[in-house]
């Protein structure tokens, strides 16, 4: 018996290997230095710093009519094919999911405000996908990519980096809306201490501690942060400190498992109703409330389509090109000349994952600036992409687990993730005031505008003008010097 129980070891065993000499060429795991299980971990962590997007989209589209446990599922598919393309098709950590804010334009813009049904505004995502391929066939995005230079690059990485942590004191309740200043800091004295109160204290001591861990070198620690500032949202839960109050956004930390099947056989019956709902002239129409366009409206509401299609359209762009910019800077996966290899398959995975989000029932899917927290662990290959995705399926199985992840526990790794990624502020030459000044002007405008591509817009304007001014117009390039009219005529009609 032990003999037998020695040899299925043995087999065991050498399958390991065999399936690890797989990935290790599939992936070239030793040629980026790096490892399965450091993939794996950094998936896992990038997974968990986006997990949001599974309680946020549902709660979001749900507002434009669409039901809400279709498009949980929706976004699980949507997420996980488009990571998994993503790590198959260009060898990056790069994560994709549903984008967080072009979900809002869906439903309380093109839904709510400009009256079209859901299922038609999915048609503008799913023909903005297909434009996204075109352009990829042609390259354009490659050369919009390969022109910026090299200072709006670095820029472009500190932007983000401040977005995301402007991002995470607001999910962390430290940073509060203000009449006076726009934005302040959160008033103890004010506020309820058993939900706001102890969220952003919760917020201010997992901060405290994911910088003790990175400080002391602790492999993983953006992940044990998340863990040990979870572990005490759930204490202070038991000991009655925290009070859930869903109803305004303070949800409980101790996972819910409850009647969990039958909620997710629900889910799975809504997925049946907006799966494909847009291939089906019989389960859409024009607008909200069930009437086709009549013929008198028709060209203005078929010129308002236009514009929402190229809406989407401009956002996915460089809202995708500031992500791939910020999170290869952080990576190193740059080149001395500032380009990308392999980066026409990534935009390809990106308008491939569009498409097929808008198919399963979901907004515009992107590339997810909380890749830079996998990539900040060590996450070098498309196989932290495909950990994502596999996550992303698990979290059909686990899903109570995922939805009880805190906003308290996130925001201090989203805090170290912006850290990281302000050191890419070396890389910018501030001896020459025509290339660090529009640096700046990007990379400041990014978390005041709450926008990536407004950021990108403000960077590439200065950058063309400033050098046009200055008599140096010959060093821009030409794509710059379109994008800048683009972008120019775009805030002059908006």
């Amino acid at each position: 018996m032990k003999e037998k129980n020695k040899t299925i070891a043995r087999w065991k065993n050498r399958e390991l290997r065999k399936e690890g000499m797989i990935l290790e060429k599939f992936f070239k795991l030793s040629e980026n230095n790096t490892n399965i299980h450091t993939e794996f971990l950094a998936g896992l962590i990038t997974f968990m710093t986006m997990a949001y997007i599974l309680a946020v989209n549902p709660e979001i589209l749900s507002a434009s009519g669409m039901p809400k446990g279709g498009v949980f599922i929706a976004t699980v598919i949507a997420a996980a094919i488009g990571s998994a393309m993503m790590g198959f098709f260009s060898n990056y950590p790069f994560a994709l999911a549903p984008g967080l804010g072009i979900n809002a334009f869906f439903s309380y813009t093109v839904v709510n405000s400009m009256g079209y049904s859901w299922q038609f505004a999915l048609w503008a995502v799913f023909i903005e996908g297909i434009i996204f391929l075109l352009l990829n066939a042609a390259s354009i995005r490659e050369k919009i990519f390969n022109s910026i230079p090299l200072s709006l690059k670095a820029a472009v990485a500190v932007g983000i980096g401040l977005l995301i942590a402007f991002i995470a004191l607001q999910g962390g309740k430290i940073i509060v809306a203000n009449n006076n200043t726009i934005v302040g800091l959160i008033n103890f004295h004010d506020v309820d201490m058993h939900t706001s109160g102890i969220w952003a204290l919760l917020t201010l001591l997992g901060i405290i501690i994911t910088s003790a861990f990175v400080i002391k070198d602790i492999r993983g620690a953006i992940l044990l942060g998340i863990f040990a500032t979870w572990l005490l949202g759930i204490v202070t839960e038991f000991v009655g400190i925290y009070v859930p109050n869903p109803e305004a956004g303070f949800h409980s930390a101790i996972p819910q498992f409850g009647d969990y099947l039958d909620s997710l056989g629900h889910a799975f019956r809504e997925f049946g109703i907006t799966c494909g709902a847009l291939f089906n002239p019989e389960s859409w129409t024009h607008t909200r409330d069930g009437a086709i366009i009549g013929q008198g409206v028709s060209l203005i509401k078929s010129l308002d389509f236009i514009v929402v299609i190229f809406a989407f359209l401009f956002v996915d762009i460089f809202d995708t090109l500031g992500t791939l910019i910020g999170v290869s800077v952080k990576g190193g996966f740059l080149t001395e000349d500032g380009k990308l290899p392999n980066l026409s398959k990534a935009l390809y995975a990106d308008a491939i994952a569009t498409t097929t989000g808008a198919i399963c029932g979901t907004s515009t899917t992107t590339t997810y600036v909380e890749s830079a927290a996998g990539v900040a662990y060590g996450g070098k290959t498309g196989l932290t992409a495909v950990s994502v995705a596999l996550f992303f399926l698990l979290s059909l199985l686990f899903a109570p687990v995922f939805m009880a992840i805190p906003g308290f526990a996130t925001a201090p790794a989203l805090i170290m993730v912006a850290y990281f990624m302000m050191t890419s502020i070396a890389k910018i030459d501030w001896t020459n005031p025509r290339e660090s000044i529009p640096a700046f002007i990007c990379m400041i405008a990014m978390p005041l505008s709450y926008s990536i591509s407004d950021g990108i817009m403000f960077g590439v304007i200065s950058y063309t003008l400033i050098n046009a001014l200055t008599g140096k117009i010959k060093d821009v390039h030409w794509v710059m010097i379109v994008l800048t009219a683009i972008f120019l005529l775009k805030y002059a009609l908006m």
